[in-house]
């Protein structure tokens, strides 16, 4: 007899799938048309599903337990910041790290420095009661750029109208390095405060153990050895490929998803030694494509972006989810009305005064403009929840007899409130901010265009209809105008060009009138045979009857047309 299977997973699977569903059939016009991204999208979307709203995900009841969510959290941001950070070193272009290693080092040296002190020096003015090794922590949590929510600025329609080429490739070589540069920020804090804080009574060694512990097993194990590994496995595995690709023993779909497979591999080793699986990642990726090669055989391919997008649309639906919202009004830490201020000075000053100080040591920033705008976007978020949930699960090696050491008692708290509050704000603010800045620059016209048709009394208002506008469409598209006013319509589009008028989804519109469907050598016997007519009265025709050419349709995305094409739909 059936029964109803109402069960975790038949949920989850569900709400995701229909979600997934739901976002693709409207996708391009949310994406290229409205610039909103699928992370802040997805992320409202996770909220309705939560158990405060709609209680249809329960990661909570999924996990058992608040320690076992936690590793949830932090395993599937480490499986989706170790396949961003690969692809984001493939599409750089041959050799990126070496002809650009300068402006690099300023980016992951002063900037990502005075990012981390900056944000450190927020926290401790604004949070009650905040020791400085501990405002130190949330600093380093939330210093790296985010390479995920970074796509939304360097791809897609905005992206390539508005964003130089050079400028979109520092943009992504800094977000996939000072991700994994993240580490020393954080555990040189860390450190202090397992060696120094409580006095040292639990933890004897002082200074001089904690400095040598973060020379030797954060940046000599955890950096270089990254460094050196992801170098190694990525050039061993572009030379595999290549190999086997001359000899033609791979296939087209092994080949495409060999950069994919490459970071759950390294994912899962780096995991293994204990070493920066995010760092390893980004410089496998680089090395992969050293050569060009990679990147530019799979130039065409849609099968990265799709998991691209499966993969931020999951992880936000998630973070939606799981963000304790409750927290941010009830907890022992902070206020919320000190939070709001702390997310807004820290969008304001954790990045863009130093970037504009620096400007002149990094080419790809020609004007201000261009340093204003990569400075305000420098978003938080899937990097700051990973180093969040690191941090939680170093403060468990310091309890004592089970319970929390006396000095970090709410250290767990005040990191998990005020790193989740930040990250939310920069998703929603940087989400926001290019629909919102468009909307300001397109408003303006649109009232004045507005005013002057209503004070125009003499002209009535034309009845609205789809075929009058895609007639309108084609006389602007083509260049021409009715030049008098016994012009008609079909005179004008005459004169136009052959160009197309594309649907949303590729489809081309057909003409309205049957003689416009014509071809052209039709068109012009057509015409031949009315003058005929005109001067000597009707005869008949020698020339082939004049039949309507067939109109194909060929299903096309607006995202695969010409850059030209896009921009008149």
């Amino acid at each position: 007899m059936p029964t109803l299977a109402v069960n975790d997973f038949n949920i989850v699977v569900s709400v995701l799938g229909g979600w997934v569903s739901l976002f693709g059939l409207v996708s391009y016009l949310c994406k290229e048309n409205f610039y909103l991204s699928e992370a802040l999208i997805s992320l409202l979307a996770g909220v309705i599903f939560s158990p405060a709203a709609a209680n249809f995900v329960r990661p909570l009841d999924y996990a058992g337990s608040e320690e076992n969510l936690n590793a949830v959290t932090l395993y599937f941001s480490r499986l989706v910041l170790g396949v961003q950070l690969v692809l984001a070193g493939v599409q750089l272009p041959s050799r990126y790290l070496k002809h650009e290693w300068r402006p690099l080092s300023v980016l992951l040296g002063p900037i990502m420095t005075m990012m981390w002190l900056a944000t450190s020096l927020l926290v401790w003015a604004l949070v009650p009661h905040m020791d400085i090794l501990h405002a130190l922590v949330i600093g380093s949590c939330v210093t790296p750029t985010d390479p995920v929510l970074s796509n939304v600025i360097v791809k897609g329609k905005f992206a390539d109208h508005n964003v130089p080429k050079d400028l979109q490739q520092i943009i992504i070589a800094e977000s996939g390095a000072n991700d994994g540069l993240g580490y020393p920020f954080l555990f040189l804090a860390l450190y202090l405060i397992k060696y120094i804080g409580d006095g040292g009574a639990t933890q004897p060694g002082g200074a001089r153990t904690a400095m040598g512990m973060w020379f030797g097993e954060t940046w000599g194990y955890t950096i270089l050895l990254s460094v050196v590994y992801g170098a190694v496995v990525g050039w061993v595995a572009k030379e595999l490929l290549h190999w086997a690709e001359q000899r033609k023993f791979v296939d087209r779909e092994s080949f495409l998803v060999f950069a994919l497979s490459l970071a759950l591999f390294i994912t899962g080793t780096c995991g293994l030694i204990g070493s920066d699986d995010v760092l390893a990642c980004f410089i496998a990726g680089n090395a992969f494509t050293w050569d060009d090669w990679f990147r530019l055989q799979t130039l065409d391919d849609s099968l990265q972006p799709t998991i691209d997008m499966l993969l931020n649309v999951a992880i936000f639906m998630w973070f939606g989810a799981v963000c304790p919202w409750s927290e941010f009004l009830n907890n022992d830490v902070v206020p919320l009305y000190r939070l709001v201020i702390l997310g807004v000075l820290v969008l304001l000053f954790r990045r863009l005064p130093w970037l504009l100080a620096v400007k002149g040591f990094i080419p790809q920033l020609r004007d201000i403009r261009q340093a204003i705008f990569m400075g305000f976007f420098g978003p938080v978020g899937v990097s700051a929840i990973f180093y969040l949930y690191i941090t939680l699960e170093f403060l468990e090696t310091l309890n004592v007899d089970g319970a929390p050491r006396s000095d970090v008692a709410h250290l767990g708290e005040a990191v998990k409130v005020v790193v989740w509050f930040i990250a939310i704000c920069s998703i929603v603010v940087h989400g926001l901010s290019i629909p919102v800045g468009k909307l300001g620059l397109y408003l303006p016209r649109t009232l004045s265009r507005g005013q002057q048709s209503a004070s125009d009394s003499d002209a009535p208002f034309p009845p609205f209809d789809i075929g009058s506008r895609v007639s309108t469409l084609t006389l602007r598209r083509g260049g021409n105008v009715m030049r008098s006013p016994t012009d008609t319509p079909r005179d004008s589009i005459a004169n136009t060009s052959a160009r197309p008028i594309y649907r949303i989804g590729g489809s081309i519109v057909p003409p309205r009138d049957s003689t416009l469907a014509l071809s052209p050598e039709s068109r012009l016997r057509e015409q031949d045979v009315e003058r005929d007519a005109d001067d000597n009265g009707p005869k008949p025709s020698t020339s082939q009857p004049v039949t309507p050419s067939v109109a194909t349709r060929t299903i096309r995305f607006p995202d695969e047309l010409h850059p030209a094409a896009r921009d008149d739909q």
